[in-house]
C-alpha cells in the first residue's frame, strides 16, 4: 500500500469511528427547517449533505480544508521556478486534510504519469464520433467508457468487503485523475486542429503536461496558467450541481467513471459550467457591436444596459452563495497583471468590473453584482490562443473531477448510503397550508 493511501487509510478510519460516536449522542439533533420556498426553490441553502473537501462561505468565498485561495497560492508546493500552486498539493489537501511537503506532491506527481495509461478502446470509441460533436460531449463518453476498467466494479462483482470500498475508489480515482488531461488534449487537437496530436512530456507536471499537449502556447505563462486554472476550478463544496450530481451517483456505488460523468453532464448546462463559455462569447460580440477592442468604460456601460433591457443576464455576474467578489476572480486577475497586462481582453474584463457591479446594484433586485470565477478565465485563456469557447467546459471538468473524487473517496470510507430525500406533491403543500389555517 502506498504512502498516501495509508495515510487517507488512517485519516478515514479515525473520521469514521469518531462520527459514528457522534451521531449515537446527537444523531437526533435539529440542524434546521425547510421552508416551502426552498421545497420550490431547488433545496437552495437546505443543509443535506456531508462534503469535507471544501466550504464556501457567501463572504470569504471557498476554503478547501479550512484554507483560501490566497492561502493555498502561498502554502502548497510549486513547480521549480514556478509561482503558482500545482494542483497535485491541492488534491493531497482534499483527501488528507494536511498541506503536503514538496516530497509528498512529487509522489502523486510521478503516480498520475505512470497511471495515464488511456485504453485504446476509448480512443476508438472517440474516432468514431463526428469532430463536430460538442467536446463535452465527447469528454463524457470518454470517461464513461474507461469504466468497463474500474477496480472498483471488478473486486464489487468478485464480492468485496464494503470495508475495502474506499480503497478500490481510490485506486480508479487515481487512475481516472491521472487520464484525465490525456483524453480531453485528444479531444482538443482532434475537434480543432484535425487530429494533430501533440505526445505526452514525462518531464511535466500534471497540468503542465495538459498545457504541453493541447498545444496552444510555447509560453511557459500558459503553463503556469493551467496550474492555477486547475486549482481554483477543483471544488466548490458538494451542494453545486456538478459535485451534488457525482454524489447522488456515487451513493448507488455506481464506480468513479460513472459517478464523474453524471457530474459532469450537469457541469455541461448552462447555469453551471458552460456559463465560461458564455461569458467569452458575449464580451467578443460586445467588442464585435462597439466597434473597438479597447471599448471606454461608458460604452460597456451602454452595452451591459442594452443586454439587460433586451431580458438577458449579464453572464459571468452573481453566484448562488457569494455577496463578494469570486476569490478565484481575483487569483485570475492578479495572474494576468503579473503575466498579460497589456492584454486586451483581460483588460476589457477589468473595464467591465468597473461599471458592471454598480449597474446591477442600481436594479435593486440583484443579491450579488459581483464578478465570479467565469467573469475573467475566458479572456485569459484567449490571450494564450485558445478562442476554441466550446472546449472551456472540458477544461472546467478536468479541474472539478480532483475535488469530486477526493470526496468519493471520503464518502466511501465513511460508508454513506444512498442518497434519497423525500418529495412532496404540489397538493401536499396546499393541505399542509389549508391544516395550517
Amino acid at each position: 500500500m502506498d504512502h498516501l493511501k495509508r495515510k487517507f487509510q488512517e485519516k478515514a478510519l479515525a473520521q469514521f469511528k469518531a462520527t459514528r460516536a457522534m451521531l449515537k449522542e446527537h444523531g437526533g439533533e435539529k440542524v434546521g427547517e425547510v421552508s416551502i420556498s426552498q421545497i420550490f426553490g431547488g433545496a437552495r441553502g437546505v443543509k443535506t449533505m456531508v462534503w469535507d473537501t471544501s466550504q464556501l462561505d457567501a463572504t470569504e468565498g471557498i476554503r478547501f480544508r479550512g484554507y483560501s485561495i490566497p492561502q493555498l497560492k502561498e502554502l502548497l508546493p510549486k513547480a521549480p521556478g514556478g509561482k503558482e500552486p500545482l494542483p497535485e498539493g491541492l488534491f493531497h489537501l482534499m483527501l488528507i486534510g494536511e498541506i503536503p511537503t514538496q516530497e509528498e506532491v512529487s509522489f502523486i506527481t510521478a503516480e498520475w504519469k505512470r497511471r495515464a495509461d488511456v485504453p485504446a478502446t476509448t480512443f476508438k470509441v472517440l474516432d468514431s464520433l463526428p469532430k463536430t460533436t460538442h467536446p463535452m460531449i465527447q469528454f463524457i463518453i470518454a470517461v464513461n467508457s474507461m469504466s468497463d476498467g474500474s477496480v472498483f466494479s471488478t473486486r464489487y462483482a468478485e464480492g468485496m468487503r464494503k470495508s475495502d470500498y474506499w480503497d478500490a475508489t481510490y485506486e480508479d480515482t487515481m487512475n481516472l485523475i491521472a487520464r484525465l488531461p490525456i483524453v480531453a488534449a485528444y479531444i482538443f487537437r482532434r475537434s480543432f486542429f484535425d487530429g494533430d496530436h501533440i505526445a505526452a512530456d514525462p518531464s511535466l507536471d500534471w497540468a503542465a503536461n495538459f498545457a504541453h499537449m493541447l498545444g496552444v502556447s510555447d509560453d511557459d505563462g500558459f503553463k503556469s496558467l493551467m496550474r492555477l486554472y486547475l486549482t481554483i476550478h477543483a471544488d466548490h463544496e458538494g451542494g453545486n450541481a456538478s459535485a451534488h450530481t457525482a454524489h447522488l451517483v456515487g451513493s448507488t456505488l455506481s464506480d468513479a467513471y460513472l459517478s464523474l460523468a453524471g457530474g459532469l453532464n450537469s457541469l455541461a448546462g448552462p447555469l453551471h459550467g458552460l456559463a465560461n463559455q458564455e461569458v467569452i462569447k458575449w464580451i467578443f460580440e460586445m467588442v464585435e457591436t462597439i466597434g473597438s477592442d479597447e471599448p471606454t468604460a461608458a460604452q460597456i456601460a451602454d452595452y451591459v444596459q442594452k443586454t439587460l433591457d433586451e431580458g438577458k443576464v449579464i453572464p459571468g455576474y452573481g453566484h448562488a452563495v457569494l455577496r463578494q467578489p469570486d476569490p478565484r476572480f481575483t487569483a485570475q486577475r492578479l495572474f494576468a497583471e503579473e503575466y498579460i497586462p497589456e492584454g486586451k481582453m483581460v483588460n476589457v474584463v477589468w473595464k467591465g468590473f468597473e461599471v458592471i457591479p454598480d449597474i446591477l446594484k442600481g436594479l435593486g433586485k440583484v443579491k450579488n453584482p459581483w464578478p465570479n470565477v467565469d467573469a475573467h478565465s475566458g479572456a485569459i485563456l484567449v490571450h494564450y490562443g485558445m478562442d476554441q469557447f466550446s472546449f472551456y467546459t472540458v477544461l472546467f471538468g478536468v479541474s472539478r473531477a480532483t475535488g469530486i473524487l477526493a470526496q468519493m473517496c471520503w464518502s466511501r470510507a465513511m460508508g454513506f448510503p444512498l442518497e434519497r430525500p423525500k418529495s412532496v406533491t404540489t397538493e401536499w403543500v396546499h393541505d399542509f397550508l389549508s391544516k395550517k389555517g
